[in-house]
């Protein structure tokens, strides 16, 4: 069975964002990841090194808030009001591959499903009505 959770992108204020959260939903960070602290440092400029690269909260029974700081400096671009994407964690690779490969017929694949350096099967897709999908699986991520 797959779960689905919201991952949002701010415009370089996630850590902000998610101590509000915090302060709403209550809890601790199941993963807060700067970009300083992956293999892509290199590529990210100093000045957002420090930013979000990934934060997972847990909210309620079962579910994560997700985010990222989106960082222009590297070619993201978002707007407010497409900055939201719904992430799926599947059960198995297969799983994934066929779940992503429905969701994106007549839609657009901007990450196709790979390899990560964090070690999950990953990519990512916006389908044909313009919902932006997240599909991973994760083999050491709890159930």
């Amino acid at each position: 069975m797959v779960k689905i959770n919201p991952y949002l992108n701010f415009l370089g204020n996630t850590e902000e964002a998610f101590n509000f959260y915090k302060s709403v939903f209550g809890g601790e960070f199941k993963l807060l990841q700067r970009f300083k602290d992956t293999p892509e440092a290199g590529k990210v400029p100093e000045q957002d090194l420090e930013k979000i690269m990934h934060v997972a909260l847990p909210i309620g029974n079962g579910s994560l808030l997700m985010g990222t700081d989106a960082l222009e400096s590297v070619g993201h671009i978002i707007k407010m009001g497409d900055n939201i994407s719904l992430s799926i964690d599947t059960e198995s690779e297969i799983e994934a591959k066929d779940i992503f490969n429905k969701l994106s017929v007549d839609g657009k694949i901007t990450m196709p499903l790979d390899k990560m350096f964090w070690g999950a099967y990953f990519g990512m897709l916006v389908d044909k009505f313009g919902i932006q999908w997240m599909v991973n699986f994760d083999e050491n991520q709890p159930k």
